[in-house]
């Protein structure tokens, strides 16, 4: 039950991001918008975390958590016009990669 709950919440984790990174080439897309995703991403990247990446399982905690409160948090800000292409180009990237079935 809870796997199948994980597998849909990281579908829609990708699905947000994915929009969140066509939305940063997106001219329309405010300013203060932009810097929050490129701060998201850097604490993801960054060697400097609140709990080590050294610790097995915890240390991937704190970004998890960060990644799940931020991607949210930054696609329910964009402007409905910049977040419908930028959905629409992560849907079709994400129709070109499924492996079709025959």
């Amino acid at each position: 039950m809870w796997i199948a709950r994980f597998w849909k919440f990281a579908k829609t984790v990708g699905r947000d991001g994915l929009a969140l990174l066509f939305a940063l080439r997106d001219r329309q897309t405010p300013r203060a918008l932009k810097l929050g995703t490129a701060a998201l991403a850097l604490y993801v990247l960054s060697p400097i975390d609140l709990l080590p990446d050294v610790a097995f399982l915890v240390g991937w905690t704190d970004d998890l958590a960060v990644l799940a409160l931020g991607i949210p948090f930054l696609t329910r800000r964009l402007p409905v016009g910049v977040a419908a292409r930028a959905f629409d180009q992560a849907d079709r990237l994400i129709s070109r990669l499924r492996p079709r079935r025959v």
